[in-house]
């Protein structure tokens, strides 16, 4: 029975005493997890941290590797180049006094991350959920929209975990609203397939993330250290949804990076938009040809030859309001 006072997010999580956390597109995407993570910890569940990485994993030192394809980075892993989100949040984690392990998936192509997370489950001890983050919106997008954002990585961990069968709960969590519009999202469209979801009964709600919650506040805090660790490279997009939970609001200024664009910082961008992920994974167009998939470009060909044979795509329409 689901509650008006509880998300049905939640409520699907209630009995879970060992959940995954994964960043589904790579990056910082790890970061739109915590603030769940920690109010599934705060419930008494045992919680670990997954990225689906964009850093140069294979160069780690082997006691690195706790099986293929499965790094567990550390606060002391040794840094490479300048870029290391999961490097990064392992220390953040380790100066709260958290658990301080962040697992790392290099990026591959279906059949083999599918593996690295069978791996990563045996080495926990199994799990009874799989929550799947995405920095953004456009894990989604079903593959008939006029523009699908970057969807490669998001789509590789989709159809990865869609074929854990064995584990009871999995599910979508997207933070974001908004921000990849950039990448040409059109988000009535993104509203229009959450609506399709709702009449499935896989859309699991949505919920805001307050500045003056503990999960707010702990948020802000690993987002900005995030930032000082990349000042090279910082995220764009948890930069918009930090400078939405704090309470800005249009074309916020917080990097050099967006000086050629507007943004429209907005409450909405820290909202959470929660679905069920096999639902999800059923609703894609063509999720089901990438499932033999090893490499990333190979995923990247399969979505273009999908969309060539499109006899049109859904056209952008703008909010009415």
């Amino acid at each position: 029975m689901f509650s008006l006072r509880e998300p049905l997010f939640f409520t699907r999580l209630r009995e879970a005493r060992r959940v995954l956390v994964a960043g589904a597109g790579g990056g910082f995407d790890v970061y739109a997890g915590l603030p769940l993570a920690f109010a599934l910890r705060s419930a008494g569940a045992e919680v670990h941290l997954a990225n689906l990485s964009f850093s140069d994993l294979y160069g780690l030192d082997l006691d690195t590797w706790v099986a293929e394809d499965v790094a567990a980075v550390r606060p002391d892993t040794p840094l490479r180049g300048d870029y290391f989100p999961e490097r990064a949040l392992a220390r953040w984690l380790g100066e709260q006094g958290l658990p301080d392990t962040v697992y790392a998936f290099p990026r591959t192509g279906v059949e083999p991350l599918r593996a690295a997370y069978r791996a990563l489950l045996d080495h926990l001890g199994g799990v009874d959920a799989v929550v799947l983050v995405d920095g953004g919106t456009d894990i989604l997008m079903r593959g008939d929209e006029h523009g699908l954002g970057t969807p490669e990585e998001d789509m590789a961990s989709l159809a990865a975990v869609a074929g854990l069968d064995e584990v009871p709960h999995r599910l979508v969590a997207c933070l974001g609203f908004g921000v990849d519009a950039y990448h040409g999202v059109n988000h009535s469209l993104f509203l229009e397939n959450l609506a399709a979801l709702d009449r499935e009964g896989a859309y699991l709600g949505a919920f805001s993330l307050p500045r003056e919650s503990r999960e707010g506040a702990l948020y802000l805090d690993a987002v900005a250290h995030a930032q000082q660790s990349h000042e090279s490279y910082p995220s764009i997009v948890h930069g918009s949804v930090a400078a939405a939970v704090r309470g800005d609001f249009g074309d916020v200024r917080f990097t050099e990076r967006t000086r050629d664009s507007e943004l429209f910082v907005n409450p909405l961008m820290a909202m959470y938009f929660c679905v069920d992920l096999p639902a999800l994974a059923r609703a894609n167009l063509y999720l089901d040809r990438l499932a033999g998939t090893m490499l990333m470009r190979q995923i990247s060909s399969v979505i273009a030859g999908f969309r060539e044979e499109l006899p049109r795509q859904r056209a952008p329409r703008a909010f009415p309001h």
